[in-house]
């Protein structure tokens, strides 16, 4: 769970802060002008178990796209607005379940029509501020403090809603520093907990570095039940964003969606492939039972002694590959073909009360 803020708010028929789990979302990187690159980009979030996605929404000649799409999605759009009031109200009207929109870029009667057709629709307004995008006035406030200034930008348009008397918000603050967005999260959270909490890097990069990044900041706030929705943002493609989200919760002990893959770093006593075994694996994981956990370890030191808190597992051995299912052994295959483990790990769990191998094996080590 994520904090417990006293105000859940809903983006369609999907609960966001109050006691609802912490949701994991992204955002299309398919242009809108591609509705059926958009559609491919949605199936492949829905089959990764995407909560809700952002659309960026430029210009208004795409309106009947929005819209289509909107009708279409598995799961809520949420229109990405930067500067045109107009745009808002537009994806509203198309459908969209919530916008978000930085109320600082816009008059008060400008906001004021946008918050009318929110409350019209019954949708969600997020605020978006973010560390690029800070006044000369926030950082004179804040006596140079970025941190402090993107709390200043948050509550600045946090202000301009409130005066419209408008409460379906979820805050949002970023920043490309992991410090710097840590620190104003916590402020923000101590100062409104009322209200949902979106959490992430912005910019945070791709590959080993945008997961680290991401995974650093949005740990930290979500260590401390910082967080109702969340979003590494990644350069790469969408659905792995998702698939980080997800593993970084499980790792928290927040969230059980998926399955869980521990595997050794492996040493010199490894007898088996522990990175062919657990790249088949991978492909799989969304198939295999919510919260289980699958350990893959290099040889019988590592295997289900130190892994017996798995539900299921596999370790080299001299005669092949052992399995094992909470520390209990189960069988041996005599070969470490990857996908014959898969299979067999499939059965074990499947199947509790059967030895899940092939061929029946001897006890773990003999042949040594």
């Amino acid at each position: 769970m994520g904090m417990a803020c006293a105000r859940a708010v809903c983006v369609g028929a999907l609960g966001i802060g109050g006691d609802n789990p912490v949701r994991v979302e992204s955002m299309l990187k398919t242009p809108l002008e591609d509705l059926a690159g958009c559609e491919g980009e949605l199936r492949s979030l829905d089959r990764a178990r995407c909560e809700l996605v952002r659309v960026a929404f430029p210009r208004r000649e795409l309106a009947g796209a929005l819209g289509e799409l909107c009708r279409k999605s598995p799961m809520p759009l949420m229109a990405d607005i930067h500067f045109d009031p107009a745009l808002a109200v537009e994806a509203l009207r198309q459908g969209c379940p919530a916008v978000r929109l930085n109320p600082g870029n816009m008059s008060q009667r400008d906001l004021r029509e946008v918050v009318v057709a929110a409350e019209d629709r019954g949708a969600a307004l997020r605020i978006g501020a973010n560390g690029g995008s800070l006044s000369n006035d926030q950082m004179a406030r804040a006596e140079g403090d970025r941190a402090l200034a993107l709390l200043h930008a948050a509550e600045d348009q946090l202000a301009a809603l409130e005066r419209e008397g408008f409460s379906r918000i979820i805050l949002s603050a970023k920043a490309t520093s992991v410090p710097e967005t840590v620190r104003a999260n916590v402020l923000l959270g101590q100062r409104h907990p009322d209200y949902p909490l979106h959490v992430g890097i912005t910019e945070a990069g791709g590959d080993v570095e945008g997961i680290v990044r991401g995974a650093c900041g949005i740990g930290l706030l979500l260590a401390q039940g910082l967080g109702d929705t969340l979003r590494v943002s990644l350069t790469g493609p969408s659905p792995d964003e998702i698939r980080v989200g997800y593993a970084l919760l499980r790792a928290l002990e927040l969230r059980a969606l998926g399955a869980q893959l521990l595997s050794c770093p492996t040493c010199g006593r490894r007898r088996a492939d522990v990175s062919a075994i657990a790249a088949a694996l991978r492909p799989h994981l969304d198939s295999f039972p919510d919260g289980v956990t699958i350990a893959v370890m290099g040889c019988e030191v590592n295997g289900p002694r130190e892994a017996r808190e798995a539900d299921v597992g596999v370790a080299g051995s001299p005669g092949g590959v052992i399995l094992f299912r909470r520390g209990e052994f189960l069988g041996e295959l005599p070969r470490e073909n990857p996908e014959d483990v898969v299979e067999a790990l499939r059965r074990a769990l499947a199947d509790p009360s059967r030895d899940s191998t092939p061929e029946e094996g001897g006890a773990p080590g003999d042949g040594a």
